[in-house]
């Protein structure tokens, strides 16, 4: 676990083009203030749970990288430790790109949107993984039961740094649900009217 997620993502390269552009001075007193938060809290964890994706990136023995989308029911990707995540990796299209490139390297970088926040959260991590038959008590925790789809392995990420980014030029986008749970006090407020309507129509045809 690294003190500062600057370790393994500032190298000679990055503090080049940061001393060009003129954020260097700014970075370095960051890396001097001394040691950035580097357990997950009660902010990521719950942040974390209520992801229903995040994007995945893992690098070959050849040193191309490589990103991939994961999605599934909110609270998917567990926080199953203090720095420990895992996930149950369901059937795909049977390429096992991302799974070949941590058996060979295991680094990898989650990267999780909260798109109508505005919010993003990056972490760095070791993959492993592990077959669920020979690890039933984290395959209980980590499969859904009533998400239909095939799970061939469980994918373990210690956390090794985070960092929240800002959120500027993140364009807001919504789920189906978001869009519904943004709209239920406007429905519940058309019903109330209708009822409303439907109870005036009766007063008036009683009346006559």
């Amino acid at each position: 676990m690294t003190d500062n997620f600057t370790e393994l993502a500032f190298t000679d390269s990055v503090k080049a083009l940061q001393e060009k552009y003129g954020s260097r001075t700014a970075y370095q007193r960051m890396e001097q203030g001394g040691k950035f938060r580097n357990q997950l809290t009660w902010q990521e964890q719950g942040y974390i749970k209520n992801r229903d994706s995040f994007y995945l990136a893992s690098v070959g023995e050849n040193g191309w990288p490589y990103m991939q989308f994961r999605g599934g029911p909110k609270g998917f990707l567990k926080v199953v430790g203090d720095n420990t995540l895992a996930f149950a990796d369901f059937r795909g299209n049977g390429q096992y790109i991302s799974t070949g490139n941590f058996n060979a390297t295991k680094k990898t970088v989650l990267f999780l949107m909260d798109y109508p926040k505005k919010q993003r959260l990056k972490i760095w991590a070791e993959a492993e993984i592990l077959d669920p038959a020979e690890h039933p008590e984290l395959a209980e925790q980590v499969i859904l039961p009533d998400y239909e789809a095939k799970v061939e392995r469980i994918i373990v990420f210690k956390v090794q740094a985070f960092d929240w980014n800002c959120p500027q030029h993140i364009t807001p986008r919504y789920t189906e649900d978001e869009i519904k749970d943004s709209q239920q006090e406007l429905m519940n407020r058309i019903a109330e009217l209708e009822t409303e309507n439907k109870n005036l129509r009766n007063l008036n045809v009683h009346s006559t």
